[in-house]
């Protein structure tokens, strides 16, 4: 490697064995229900991912990492997901984080080696924080009211931000914000993302997180008030051919994939805890386990029918994608349609069959219930997807 400098960390490639994998999912299902309980972040589950390398997989080569592909991120991100959709949640913004930075290199360089270093101890968690009350998710289109204004040594960042996945615990927010600066122009002004460590003085977190699902996810809302951060924290997005912005997740690509693994993840927990249950139900006046009953094994045929078909959508997809078919680009915005309602359907299916046991906060279905609805809310969402779908096909 003459005349190429050597990364400064070194990141070992996981054990992505079927066992090996399995073993993480286990630990982290162990303490899943407790922190669904209480809502704190699920740093147990996070730290049985790190300790893995799971949460340092995706870290380029030429940042000393495994370098992990689309398909292997799946994989971790489902078995993370079987184990707690919480901690699936917060490894896949990450991941994808990770997985961004080596394929596009936009962080500053200092603080992508700090992410780094901080990754070596423990879980380091990033993520884009870009939602805002007023506009909610900006994959509908308009500009975020969070400001970078100019300063002499770099920039200033102001606003309130929605739904900001890890609360407090985040390393680092990668925060979607305009420029305000000297001769911009303020009808079309830069749009970009501020690179800000979480410990930063002006960061505010307001609990607002109640949710029905990824209880654990300390969705909150974050207020920067004058965060200071230097002249090379702002990553300006670029704007299309015709000069109008598009925000990036208004459609599905194969970064979005990665969260709609991880709800694979949770189906796959829900038919566990189905099985379990429907082996060890033993009705009075059936005298033995309803697991030996043809309703019950026609129940667990449609979840698991349900779960090939997500599985084989997921894994399917990113082969093709890395076979190098692009022709499949315009049609994954729609897959992941179809994996939610897989998802959806499996989870569903499973509680109904169960009636008042799997609505109770006793059993884990009633959890899995919760976190696989969430899957909906992730862009590009069913309504936008139908409707580009039928232009397309329409040709109107």
């Amino acid at each position: 490697m003459t005349g190429v400098e050597a990364p400064a960390h070194t990141f070992a490639a996981p054990d992505l064995s079927d066992a090996a994998l399995a073993a993480v999912t286990a630990e982290i299902a162990g303490t899943a229900a407790e922190y669904d309980r209480t809502a704190e972040l699920p740093w147990a589950g996070l730290r049985a991912a790190h300790r893995a390398g799971l949460l340092t997989a995706a870290v380029g080569r030429q940042y000393g990492g495994p370098g992990a592909g689309p398909r292997d991120v799946a994989r971790m991100l489902t078995a993370i997901g079987e184990g707690d959709a919480s901690v699936g949640l917060l490894a896949a913004n990450l991941l994808l984080t990770h997985a961004g930075q080596a394929a596009h290199p936009s962080w500053p360089a200092a603080a992508y080696d700090d992410l780094l270093r901080r990754s070596q101890d423990g879980p380091a968690l990033a993520n884009a924080v870009r939602a805002e009350p007023e506009l909610g998710a900006p994959a509908r289109g308009g500009l975020p009211k969070t400001t970078a204004t100019r300063t002499a040594g770099g920039w200033r960042l102001n606003g309130r931000k929605a739904y900001a996945t890890g609360g407090a615990g985040l390393a680092y927010h990668v925060v979607w914000a305009v420029a305000d600066e000297p001769g911009g122009d303020p009808q079309r002004p830069r749009v970009g993302h501020v690179v800000v460590p979480g410990d930063r003085p002006g960061i505010a977190w307001i609990d607002t997180w109640d949710h029905l699902g990824l209880r654990a996810s300390n969705t909150h809302d974050v207020i920067y008030s004058d965060v200071e951060v230097p002249a090379d924290a702002f990553v300006e997005i670029p704007r299309g051919p015709d000069g109008v912005y598009r925000d990036p997740a208004a459609a599905a690509g194969p970064g979005s994939l990665g969260h709609v693994s991880l709800y694979v993840g949770v189906a796959r927990a829900a038919r566990s805890a189905f099985a379990a249950f429907a082996r060890e139900r033993v009705p009075a006046a059936l005298g033995r386990p309803i697991a030996q009953t043809e309703r019950i094994q026609t129940v667990a045929g449609e979840i698991d029918l349900q779960i090939v078909q997500a599985e084989t959508l997921l894994h399917g997809a990113l082969l093709r994608l890395e076979a190098g078919d692009q022709s499949i680009l315009p049609e994954l915005s729609a897959v992941k349609v179809a994996i939610a309602r897989s998802v959806i359907a499996a989870t569903q299916a499973a509680v109904a069959a169960l009636g008042n046991p799997g609505l109770s906060r006793h059993h884990p279905l009633e959890r899995h219930l919760r976190d696989a609805l969430c899957i909906r809310v992730h862009p590009p969402q069913e309504d936008a997807v139908l409707l580009a779908g039928g232009r397309r096909v329409l040709g109107t």
